[in-house]
């Protein structure tokens, strides 16, 4: 008697624990005493109340043990234990999983529920579920993860932290989204956190350049599938320092890690900086000095030019009114005979290549803006309704081949008209200083300086020949943005046939430039260029000369004044007449088109200003 109650008194204590309330709420008739005079040998009345269901009778879970006696006799059998009863969470997130798929059941992973105690958030024990069944068990344990969680430092990654306690989704094909989303999501989840990175000595730099990257721009507009995520180039399970020479991003191993998705991979290629920041000029200076040199270009070109347009507007604006006023007088500044009198002041050709400038300036910007942006929400939105990043890559790759064209045309066009052309005076050397070549010339100086002395009511508003020197610079741009922008996008599009004998970080400044020197190009246009062309006071909304090739007389004079008087000198002002103007159908579309290229890039301007005032374009 004595050995039956010095048998029960754990059992007695377990009972005693256990809620007059909850035995009455499960309808129990059934002492869990009873259960023990049968299954003291399964379980141990002490260890049951210690464990995380100890307060718990045993009819909780054995629910349909309601009459003792039938399942004394054998009458009535406990069937499989519904876990979901109390676990209901637990469960939908089971009932979803990769494991719910290949039955593995709650008991496989909680093999004992009468012991069961209660895992305190400690990774180990996680850990030590997890490698019974997987086999990464000797790959994690000696990687940085698995190491610092062994050490117990409970921040650092275990299989919970990037596949869950119970929702533990399928992986699926190594190129599908989903995958390709995860090698790079999860690891974002701890070192996205700045405060955590910070309490464990981490450097929170990978993540901000990872997302600088081309890599990281297009997992944050949603097509991962494209580029490398973080578990490519570190691995999934084996992630060590790179001083590790078992690291995969180790100086010896970084070749056949490039080469997972840069089949031509060379040692050369790998000295790319994957996570260098052209702010840090200690470790990369010569990232630092190109991000200097381009930010300076930025800002000092911008600067003169943007104050260039505020003057002139306002000036602009002036001398409208005095017009106004003078003709309300009745004063007529000079008088010309036939004033709208059309003349030719563009080619066939001339009209063609601006069409295909347009075209591909816009479809560059268009694909290209929101990968420069790809932080904000419109550029994730934009890229979706432009057919999703393949789609885009491929317009901005044939708008960049429509580039090369136009530019390889101007080209020859230059050569064409310094060497071969007819109708044109002097040598090569004087025809490119001269007056109707587009080489900046001592008469850009003079015509500056008259412009800045009208704009403060210094003087009079200077009269300009061929070439204005805006024009001249627009033209040179062209030759700068080809070699900048060109350059470095050929080098972004083909980084396996340049990095066979470039340095990888030589990518690093081809993209600091591409993106910089891009930004500078439809910010000059869409700003400077749509005002000196289409916004100024004298040609709002619009000047479709470009689109026609015409202006009529009162304008050329006016505008060009000395253009005017070289022809009349020459006698040869009526071989640019033209009989009679464009047609009308070819001005309706070819201005809904002007008109329509227009708003689009004030849009993108609007966008491009959005992000900048919501510090977005990292």
């Amino acid at each position: 008697m004595a050995t039956l109650i010095s048998r029960l008194i754990p059992f007695f204590m377990l009972a005693l624990l256990v809620s007059p309330c909850a035995f009455a709420e499960q309808g129990m008739a059934i002492d869990p005493a009873d259960c023990l005079e049968c299954h003291e040998d399964v379980v141990s009345a002490k260890a049951y109340a210690a464990s995380v269901h100890g307060k718990n009778a045993c009819t909780s879970c054995h629910t349909e043990l309601a009459n003792l006696n039938a399942h004394k006799n054998g009458d009535l059998m406990p069937g499989p234990v519904n876990c979901s009863r109390c676990h209901k969470k637990e469960t939908a997130e089971h009932y979803a999983s990769v494991h719910m798929l290949n039955e593995v059941k709650c008991a496989d992973c909680h093999t004992d529920a009468h012991t069961h105690t209660y895992w305190k958030g400690d990774k180990n024990t996680v850990v030590a579920k997890c490698v019974q069944c997987h086999d990464q068990e000797e790959v994690y344990r000696d990687s940085a993860h698995g190491k610092a969680v062994s050490a117990g430092n409970q921040d650092s990654a275990a299989c919970n932290d990037c596949h869950n306690l119970h929702e533990i989704k399928a992986m699926g094909d190594h190129s599908e989204h989903v995958n390709r989303e995860f090698h790079t999501k999860v690891c974002l989840k701890c070192h996205a956190d700045e405060e955590m990175m910070e309490r464990n000595g981490v450097l929170n730099v990978a993540v901000e350049t990872y997302m600088s990257s081309y890599h990281g721009k297009n997992y944050r507009l949603g097509f991962p599938e494209l580029v490398a995520g973080c578990a490519d180039c570190h691995t999934a399970h084996s992630v060590l320092p790179a001083s590790n020479e078992k690291s995969s991003v180790n100086e010896k191993n970084l070749v056949q890690t490039c080469a997972q998705c840069h089949e031509k991979s060379t040692p050369l290629f790998t000295r790319y900086y994957a996570h260098g920041q052209m702010t840090d000029r200690e470790n990369f200076p010569i990232l630092f000095y190109t991000f200097i040199g381009m930010t300076g270009l930025l800002v000092g070109t911008f600067a003169v030019f943007w104050i260039h347009t505020l003057l002139w507007m306002f000036r602009g604006f002036v001398e409208n009114r005095e017009k106004q006023r003078a003709l309300r007088d009745g004063h007529v500044h000079h008088e010309i005979s036939d004033p709208h009198k059309v003349y030719r002041r563009f080619s066939k050709r001339h009209i063609f290549l601006h069409l295909l400038v347009i075209i591909s300036f816009l479809g560059l910007s268009l694909t290209g803006l929101p990968l420069k942006f790809s932080d904000q929400a419109w550029a994730r939105f934009m890229m979706e309704h432009l057919g999703g990043a393949p789609m885009a890559g491929l317009v901005h790759r044939i708008c960049a081949v429509i580039t090369f064209v136009y530019f390889g045309s101007a080209i020859l066009m230059s050569i064409n008209f310094l060497f071969f052309r007819k109708g044109i005076q002097g040598n090569w050397l004087q025809r490119l200083f001269g007056p109707d070549s587009l080489c900046p010339n001592l008469r850009d100086v003079k015509d500056v300086t008259a412009m800045v002395r009208w704009f403060f009511f210094r003087g009079p508003k200077p009269t300009f020949e061929r070439w204005t020197y805006w024009e001249k610079f627009d033209f040179l741009a062209v030759f700068w943005g080809m070699f900048a922008i060109g350059g470095s996008g050929l080098m972004l599009w083909f980084p396996e046939i340049f990095g066979a004998f470039l340095p990888g970080w030589a990518f690093n400044v081809a993209t600091i430039v591409h993106s910089d020197e891009a930004l500078l190009a439809t910010g000059f246009i869409f700003t400077v260029h749509f005002f000196n062309t289409h916004g100024r006071p004298e040609k709002f909304p619009m000047d479709f000369v470009i689109f026609n090739g015409e202006m009529c007389k009162e304008e050329f004079i006016e505008e060009r004044g000395d253009q005017w008087k070289r022809y009349e000198e020459a006698g040869i002002t009526e071989t640019f007449a033209k009989p009679k103007p464009s047609g009308i159908l070819y001005d309706f579309f070819i201005k809904g088109f002007g008109f329509l290229a227009l708003f689009t890039g004030l849009g993108l301007l609007a966008l491009m200003l959005l992000a900048f005032l919501s510090g977005g374009g990292h």
